[in-house]
């Protein structure tokens, strides 16, 4: 039996997008299927050591099998941390809260 596995591959930048349709064998790895998928030659920045991968918004292993349909999802690394990018905007905007202010009496 050849059936293969329909898969994608996308990775998203801030002004380009990339989605990759590709077969591939039964039994298959994300790992694998990023390297057939041609898409590191394409894009020399991702790092299969460093990025994060999912299949559709839930993170998963490089060695995780794939199944007929997943798509995979490239991470890229954040450039700022959540908490201190909350952080900051919770400091600047301190004196502008919602429903604060001087109340009369």
């Amino acid at each position: 039996m050849s059936e293969k596995n329909r898969i994608e591959v996308v990775y998203a930048l801030p002004r380009e997008q990339a989605l990759l349709e590709l077969q591939v064998p039964p039994g298959t790895t994300v790992a694998e299927a990023i390297r057939v998928s041609g898409i590191l030659q394409a894009h020399p920045d991702i790092d299969l050591a460093r990025n994060k991968f999912g299949i559709f918004g839930k993170l998963t292993q490089a060695d995780a099998v794939l199944r007929d349909r997943d798509r995979i999802e490239i991470y890229r690394p954040l450039r700022a941390d959540p908490k201190e990018a909350r952080r900051k905007r919770a400091a600047e905007g301190k004196i502008m809260k919602k429903g604060g202010g001087e109340t009369a009496a």
